[in-house]
Formats: structure tokens, C-alpha cells, sequence
């Protein structure tokens, strides 16, 4: 990577690490966005985001964050590809991001490497990954197309998938834990009047069966024990996230679900380190709230960096 330092660097390449950016380089930060893949993060799996101000007809995941990729690009924001970050280790005021091959150094550091689905813990759900197991409805449901299909979870994420996956299949079966759904009302509401869709109450998968591919499922009934063999091609799993945070050193303050806990100015107890969006506790997960706290994020950053007389103390180390 060379010796460069950079003022600020971001990790991960959602609305929260995109928004950061883009107010960084409108103030002239030397800022570098670090991403595993293409920018754009959770919500490019959305297909349809309908509570964005400013788009009344609602718009598509994808297109909402290559807007912003490319708003971001506008002001010469910095873009690196990497392997999966291993560390961050600090050395006076120089943040060490270390990655297989190499690593960045930056005097600041905005974490917004957002979430992954967790997984049920069940037979079959490793072994038919990617062969009737999806965790991504956008990503696979074209590819089920006339079949039966399951998902599992009542949340917003599950409710969304459900109605999504009935363009493509015949029917949609929705399993959930509980006797009625977490997801808001609106979401509730569309899922009950929309009759492809058949909701097993009361249930969890107890195991995920077939051959090359998916065939079953075995749910069993929390409330009867009873066990039923469902036929189904495809099985999308909604069941909550975990946060992106197992690169960061162990005292940095979590909350019970492993997200980033953090002052008023979104930093974490590792001065000079902040998070934003979604790997960062006790917000609303939504890409409206994501942007805005990456927004905050990067203004805080600002203040540290002059805090610290950053910009002078490393002026011919910047690229």
C-alpha cells in the first residue's frame, strides 16, 4: 500500500460510509472508502426502497446506492478493493488497518461495515448454502421461478422477501416463531391480503433436507412439538444480523448484541475511531438513518483531526 497516512479512512461501503465520504472530500479530507466488494452494502439487496425522502414512486436498492457511489466519485473520493479486515491496532496517533497482504494507515477511522445475516444454526443450512439456501431473495429468487419457496423470519427484512419472492414463485410459504409478525403494519397487512403467500405460525425449522439441492423442510410447532415434513425448493432466511465488528480490538465497548457502543459524536472508546450506520447500537436501521449518522460521523472526525493538529503534523505524508 505504501506509506501513505491518510486523515481518514472508511471501512465499508454503505449509505453510512458512502455519506461519510462524500461530506469528507466536500471539506477537503484526504479520505480513502475500504470495501470488500462494490459499494453499496445491505441496501443493494433491497428491491424496492419505498421510505427514502425524495422518490415518491419509491426506488430500486441498487440504483439508490449507485447514486450515491457516484455522487460520491463527484468529489474525488478514494476507493480501495480489499480482503476482509483482520485488525486495527493503534500506534501513537496512527491507526493501523491490517488486512491479509498488506495494511492502510489513517489517523481517523469511521467503522461502518454494517451487518450479516445471522444464520438458523440447523442441519442442512451449510450444506444447501447456495443450493436452495439464500439469504439474498433479490440475489436468487429469479432462480425459483414457478416453485415453492420458504422463508423464514416475521421481521421487516422477512415481510419484504415474502412479498418480493411472489413475482417469481408459485407459492411462498412464511414461517414464524411467534403468531404474529414484527414486521410494521403496513408490511403486516400486504402479507395477510396477498394470498400466494401461506404463513405457518408458531414454527421453526428444525432441519433442511435433500439431495444436489433443497427438497424439504422439517418444521416443528414450538407450542405442540408436532413435526411436519414441508416440500420446498428454496428456503431464504430472515432471521436477524450480527454486526461487522470482529476486526476491532477486544476493549472496544459492545452492547450485549455485539454492536458498537459510542458517545454523542459516534466515537468509540478507541480515540479517534467512530462508527456509523448500522454496526453501531441502538439506532433504527434504515439507509436514511445510516446516511445520517455517517454524515455526523465524518463531521466528528473533522473535529478530532484538529483536535490532535492532525492536518499540519502530517501534511507531506497525505497523498
Amino acid at each position: 500500500m505504501g506509506p501513505e497516512t491518510y486523515e481518514v479512512a472508511i471501512i465499508g461501503g454503505g449509505p453510512a460510509g458512502l455519506t461519510a465520504g462524500i461530506y469528507l472530500r466536500r471539506s477537503h479530507i484526504e479520505a480513502v472508502l475500504l470495501e470488500r466488494e462494490l459499494p453499496g452494502g445491505q441496501p443493494i439487496t433491497s428491491p424496492l426502497v419505498e421510505n427514502y425522502p425524495g422518490f415518491p414512486e419509491g426506488i430500486a436498492g441498487v440504483e439508490l446506492m449507485e447514486r450515491m457511489r457516484k455522487q460520491a466519485e463527484r468529489f474525488n473520493l478514494e476507493f480501495k478493493t480489499f480482503s476482509p479486515v483482520e485488525g486495527l491496532v493503534q500506534e501513537g496517533s496512527v491507526k493501523h488497518i491490517q488486512f491479509e497482504g498488506g495494511e492502510v494507515k489513517s489517523l481517523s477511522v469511521i467503522v461502518a461495515t454494517g451487518r450479516s445475516p445471522r444464520k438458523l444454526g440447523v442441519e442442512g443450512e451449510e450444506e444447501f448454502f447456495g443450493r436452495g439456501v439464500s439469504y439474498c431473495a433479490t440475489c436468487d429468487g429469479p432462480l425459483f421461478s414457478g416453485k415453492t419457496v420458504m422463508v423464514v423470519g416475521g421481521g421487516d427484512a422477512a415481510a419484504e422477501e415474502a412479498l418480493y419472492l411472489t413475482r417469481f414463485a408459485k407459492k411462498v410459504i412464511l414461517v414464524h416463531r411467534r403468531d404474529e409478525l414484527r414486521a410494521s403494519d403496513y408490511l403486516a397487512e400486504r402479507v395477510s391480503n396477498e394470498p400466494t403467500i401461506q404463513t405457518l405460525w408458531n414454527s421453526e425449522v428444525s432441519k433442511i433436507e435433500g439431495d444436489t439441492v433443497v427438497k424439504r423442510v422439517v418444521i416443528s410447532n414450538n407450542k405442540t412439538g408436532e413435526q411436519t415434513e414441508v416440500d420446498v425448493s428454496g428456503v431464504f432466511i430472515y432471521v436477524g444480523n450480527i454486526p461487522n465488528t470482529g476486526f476491532l480490538p477486544e476493549q472496544v465497548k459492545r452492547d450485549a448484541g455485539g454492536f458498537l457502543l459510542t458517545n454523542e459524536s459516534f466515537e468509540t472508546d478507541m480515540p479517534g475511531v467512530f462508527a456509523a450506520g448500522d454496526v453501531r447500537s441502538g439506532n433504527f436501521k434504515q439507509i436514511l438513518v445510516a446516511a445520517a449518522e455517517g454524515a455526523i460521523a465524518s463531521k466528528s472526525a473533522q473535529r478530532y483531526l484538529e483536535d490532535i493538529g492532525a492536518r499540519e503534523a502530517y501534511k507531506g505524508e497525505r497523498l
